[in-house]
């Protein structure tokens, strides 16, 4: 697939250009609702192969499951293209090789809620549009000006969409310091999210690193923390390597944010890898204690 510009963070929605709208016209105009058929079917073999996930915020398939779908028909997609067969794929394909984008997104849609998607050049194409109002088409497409679709600007932008979209409560991470400089927000959201850290995904942690830590460390400064039982509740399901060493949580995360900066850690993969490897245990530790 055709990655973003490398002056964009991952999943952040490319310009739609003179360049990528004539790419779309050409190779993709001719037939929309052939298009949309495409993604019909995908997100038909995508229903086939999710359908028997466990209900999110206590309500079934596909509710709450924009993430789970988008990636896995953005994964039978790629595959396809790799051997394109039928007029449809073929012309994906020929818009790919002339540099047309074609990549997963993520962002805030209509100041609403979270949104997982994917850009074909100039199109929004939304491949989970029933999973927060499940009598919506599964599929919609269209120009991406008129998605509504927008990158988080920072954290203030994230949590005010946290709070508005899962009816979440956002304390400072000050319980798992080390991973504090990429994920600095824990957040708990009664009936719909388990307690977590916020937010793993792929633009987050580049939107964190890009200002080096900063609006991390001011939140984890000035933000609330995590009150007395629920802290006590959460350690417990923190390795015991991950939890504070001290009784000063968070001073510890602040610390974190700082010697991350001084060390440029916001510019090594290795660095960013080795903190979400252990975030992956920390999630499966948690689980297994639940």
């Amino acid at each position: 697939m055709t990655p973003p510009p490398p002056s964009l963070l991952p999943q952040q929605i490319a310009p739609a250009d003179g360049r990528q709208s004539a790419l779309t016209a050409r190779h993709l105009g001719g037939d929309p609702e052939a298009l949309y058929d495409y993604f019909m079917a995908l997100r038909g073999e995508s229903d086939r192969a999710l359908a028997a996930l466990p209900p999110a915020g206590g309500k079934p398939y596909p509710y709450g499951r924009c993430e789970e779908i988008t990636r896995d028909l953005f994964a039978r997609l790629s595959q396809r293209l790799a051997r394109p067969d039928g007029p449809v794929e073929q012309a994906l394909r020929a818009f790919v090789e002339d540099g047309g984008i074609l990549q997963s997104v993520w962002g805030v849609l209509r100041e609403q809620y979270f949104q997982n998607a994917l850009q074909v050049g100039s199109l929004y194409v939304d491949v989970s549009n029933d999973t927060v109002v499940v009598t919506k088409p599964k599929v919609e497409i269209l120009p991406i000006e008129a998605s509504g679709l927008v990158p988080v600007r920072d954290l203030a932008h994230f949590r005010q969409t946290a709070e508005r979209y899962w009816g979440a409560i956002l304390y400072a991470n000050h319980l798992v310091p080390t991973l504090a400089p990429l994920l600095p927000i824990l957040s708990v959201s009664p009936g719909r999210l388990v307690p977590g850290l916020q937010s793993a995904c792929d633009y987050m942690i580049g939107l964190m690193c890009r200002d080096r830590f900063q609006d991390a460390e001011g939140w984890l400064e000035t933000g609330p923390p995590p009150p007395g039982e629920f802290a006590t509740a959460f350690l417990a399901t923190v390795p015991a390597d991950l939890r504070p060493l001290t009784g000063e949580g968070r001073l510890e995360a602040v610390a974190a944010c700082r010697r991350a900066r001084d060390a440029g850690c916001w510019a090594e993969p290795d660095w960013r890898t080795a903190r979400v490897l252990d975030y992956l245990r920390l999630t499966r530790w948690a689980a297994a204690r639940r």
